[in-house]
């Protein structure tokens, strides 16, 4: 069948595309640090520290509309003057969403340890916006206690009861859940009275940093445990809005990376637009990332050091954790990837983007075979085959064999062809199958 080229049918080992093997050149390398260095200035200049940050009134801005917006569409209905207060509606998400777990200060837990509104949200386990927060929460609401995390110990007092609503545990359990999550609503944006920007709730997982109740680190004349000096940091505004702040140029960074590779792909590689959107499967992209998000933490942690003047809060509060996060975690995929260790999560993730990837190369393949081509010479060879389970004997079957040669230019001799012939009228079944 001349109008099918072979060469596009392939073995399922060949189904991975040759450029996932790709290898970083100079030129990827100096777009990664070049990507890395500008969301590194902008880390540095824009940035900064809660104090003085130039992108911490936008971001508390924004975050301040998602509050109002949730709160409008749970009812709150501010009178004339009001729309735009966020005191006024985070008072009203605090009515709406009250949990018997939000002590705000030493004297609400009988003085068993040192807590004040500006830290409350951070030793209280049940107002972290992660899955260790929901957890506390669903279990202080379900047993009329309150955890807290203080010197590396877990405290959990008994509180006043707020009876959960439904008729069943699972109505109690889904009501438990809009109660966490309506009340962290309330308090992402500081409290109802506070003066100023207020004490929001922290950035996910920070929590566990008062856990490390070790080292000694200086802060002014005293020496801090990393915990202690956890605690101080957060009360200076190094808060979940602030973490909006720093995920700027670590966003900043990837997308500039995948933007620029993609565009060098596509015009300096001369490769298709669908193999030039940037995934996981791509060996130069990932470790462009790594060095553009390594440079970010370069600067970030010279800046933060060069700028702390020795004190260990003041560097933490320069230091963008979001983007060592993202180190982090970037590193940490990769030596998975280079190991072959994989998640069960990650496995079935994995499976669904190759099974993807292999079903758009064989519609690439099936759209380089000539259809019409196809069809017309199946059809002829069909026709063919009809006529020779017609015969009833050799001597029919040469004649046919020999005429429909002629058709196609093929000249054969009856001595070359006997015995293969007789072999295949023994079973006309087999031609009839065939067809």
């Amino acid at each position: 069948m001349s109008g099918v080229d072979s060469s596009v049918i392939r073995n399922d080992r060949n189904l991975k595309p040759a450029f996932y093997n790709d290898k970083c050149d100079k030129y990827d390398y100096l777009i990664a640090v070049g990507c890395g260095a500008i969301a590194g200035l902008v880390d540095i200049f824009l940035v900064g520290a809660p104090t003085d940050s130039n992108l911490q009134g936008w971001t508390d801005g924004q975050v301040d509309k998602t509050v109002m917006a949730f709160a409008k569409t749970c009812g709150w209905s501010p009178r004339e003057g009001k729309e735009k207060s966020i005191a006024s509606a985070i008072g009203f998400l605090e009515k709406k969403f009250p949990v018997n777990y939000d002590q705000r200060h030493s004297g609400d837990v009988d003085g068993l340890f040192t807590m004040s509104a500006k830290n409350h949200h951070m030793k209280s386990l049940a107002h972290s916006p992660d899955i260790i927060g929901l957890f506390f929460s669903i279990l202080n609401q379900f047993t009329s206690t309150s955890s807290f995390l203080h010197n590396g110990q877990l405290v959990t007092i008994r509180t006043e009861t707020y009876e959960l609503q439904g008729h069943n545990l699972v109505a109690k359990l889904f009501c438990g859940v809009a109660n966490w999550f309506g009340h962290i609503m309330s308090d992402v944006a500081g409290s109802s009275g506070a003066s100023g920007r207020g004490s929001g709730v922290v950035i996910p997982f920070y929590e566990l940093f008062q856990l490390c109740d070790f080292g000694s680190f200086q802060v002014g004349q005293d020496r801090n445990t990393l915990a202690t000096v956890a605690t101080k940091v957060f009360q200076e505004g190094y808060d979940a809005r602030f973490g909006l702040t720093m995920a700027i140029p670590v966003v900043l960074c990837e997308l500039l990376i995948k933007l620029i590779w993609a565009i060098k792909h596509y015009f300096y590689h001369k490769r298709p637009l669908k193999e030039c959107i940037p995934t996981k499967m791509h060996d130069d992209l990932r470790i462009m990332l790594i060095i553009g998000d390594g440079t970010l933490c370069l600067m970030d942690g010279a800046d933060a050091a060069i700028r702390s003047g020795g004190n260990w809060v003041n560097f933490f509060l320069r230091l963008n954790i979001v983007a060592w996060y993202r180190l982090v975690s970037l590193v940490f995929r990769e030596v998975c990837i280079r190991l072959g260790i994989s998640f069960p999560l990650q496995k079935q993730l994995d499976a669904y983007i190759r099974i993807n990837e292999a079903l758009t190369l064989y519609l690439t393949q099936l759209e380089q075979i000539n259809f019409e081509q196809f069809k017309k010479e199946t059809a002829v060879f069909n026709e063919f085959v009809g006529k020779l389970s017609l015969a009833q004997s050799d001597e029919q079957l040469n004649l046919i064999l020999v005429q429909e040669m002629k058709n196609m230019g093929i000249t054969m001799s009856w001595e070359n062809t006997h015995d293969s012939f007789d072999s295949f009228m023994q079973d006309k079944s087999a031609v009839l199958r065939f067809r």
